[in-house]
């Protein structure tokens, strides 16, 4: 499951996911990728589940980009508990992502490849998204 090796502090505040994504929201090394269209926290083991996913399908051909990295810890209190007595303790880690936010990124694979491999990562994760192919990207040039 992805976490931080060692983090700052055991516990931080939820803080709110308003607006859309500023950084993350481009291509930047796949031809393809698939983009959030909602505000969510993403797991560890949902961004796993959704990696093997797609390199199950891609047969271990091209190469995948996770663009996201699970670094929020989240604290949860034990079943009935009264309420007080603090914060409870640190339970896993997520990441907060908006709107626009590039998830996932492959290369190395035909477009319709692409679009299946991340449309069953997609069934994985919490938020809708939507299929995003790099702008200069053509068919012929890429085929191997």
């Amino acid at each position: 499951m992805l976490q931080p090796k060692k983090t700052k502090f055991r516990r931080q505040q939820k803080g709110r996911m308003k607006g859309n994504a500023q950084r993350g929201n481009q291509l930047a090394f796949g031809s393809f990728g698939i983009k959030s269209l909602q505000s969510k926290w993403i797991t560890g083991s949902q961004l796993e589940a959704a990696r093997v996913a797609v390199t199950r399908y891609m047969e271990r051909q091209g190469q995948v980009w996770v663009r996201v990295f699970p670094d929020k810890p989240i604290t949860k209190k034990p079943a009935e508990v009264r309420m007080g007595k603090g914060k409870g303790a640190p339970e896993g880690f997520v990441a907060p992502v908006t709107p626009g936010r590039i998830l996932f990124e492959i290369e190395g694979v035909s477009l319709e490849v692409a679009r299946e491999a991340l449309r069953l990562a997609a069934q994985k994760l919490p938020v809708t998204t939507s299929f995003v192919v790099r702008r200069d990207y053509s068919e012929t040039r890429n085929q191997k």
